[in-house]
């Protein structure tokens, strides 16, 4: 027995309404790539009934191979918000170029998010990598997001609440959507568009 499900073809209405949005995270190790990934499943979750969502994950480490590198600048380039997660230590030189390489590009992402490990014992720690990053949307003309620098015991219930779904301010949130928003009326022109 063979079963066929059919749909009717998309009118550019529907293509519209709907755009897409590829999320890239670049994240230092395992625990960091699950708070990236939490993130993005919260994005997805409060914001994906707008849109649809897409993303590529990179690990610091990969980022050291130049031709990997070459790779992720290409998916950061084409990238409509880069999620970037770790423990708040200065970013590695090769993340770096990366960074550099992908905001030198035509084609910024709209929105960068920073988050730091919430486990941090030292939230001062993270203020040279918020910093950098915090030119970097400014160069780039970006959005920029950043996690709260206070220790994970004063905003547990704010990052972390009982459901496990990191938690993003009324405000936060809401500029973000207005940034996703505004995107789905701006045509954007592509190979593959």
């Amino acid at each position: 027995m063979q079963h066929t499900l059919t749909s009717p073809p998309l009118g550019s209405s529907d293509l519209e309404s709907s755009p897409a949005f590829n999320v890239v995270i670049a994240y230092e190790d395992f625990e960091t790539g699950k708070h990236a990934k939490k993130t993005y499943d919260f994005l997805v979750e409060n914001l994906g009934h707008d849109c649809h969502f897409t993303n590529q994950m990179w690990k610091f480490e990969v980022l050291s191979i130049p031709k990997l590198r070459e790779i992720a600048v290409k998916d950061a380039a084409m990238g409509d918000i880069i999620i970037i997660s770790c423990h708040g230590d200065e970013l590695p030189p090769h993340v770096k170029t990366w960074i550099e390489s992908w905001l030198a590009m035509p084609g910024n992402p709209l929105a960068l998010v920073a988050l730091f490990d919430p486990a941090q014992n030292d939230p001062g720690q993270s203020r040279a990598a918020r910093a950098y990053l915090e030119d970097v949307a400014r160069r780039g003309r970006m959005e920029f997001f950043a996690q709260p620098d206070a220790p994970l015991e004063h905003h547990r219930h704010h990052l972390f609440p009982a459901a496990g779904k990191p938690e993003f301010n009324d405000k936060a949130l809401s500029t973000l959507a207005g940034v996703v928003q505004r995107e789905t009326y701006i045509p954007r022109w592509g190979i593959n568009e």
